[in-house]
């Protein structure tokens, strides 16, 4: 396991907070996923970084990864 960059940390505390917020907000553009990840959602921090997620139900998430769009395909 690969620790993330300094400053992809820092953003994605920020991301968090605004996923927190609004889990849709456009900033983030939160996504279901499609194929093998047909369960689960993601939103983006960067343009390369992204937080793999399930929602458990309206008010709970479980976040099961962060990493670059090509670690999911």
């Amino acid at each position: 396991m690969q620790k993330l960059p300094t400053h992809i940390q820092d953003l994605a505390i920020k991301k968090d907070q605004l996923f927190r917020d609004n889990a849709f907000t456009p900033p983030l553009r939160t996504h279901k996923l499609k194929g093998p990840l047909k369960d689960y959602w993601a939103y983006s921090i960067n343009r390369e970084y992204r937080v793999l997620f399930r929602f458990i139900n309206a008010h709970e998430v479980i976040y099961y990864d962060i990493g670059t769009h090509a670690s999911y395909r």
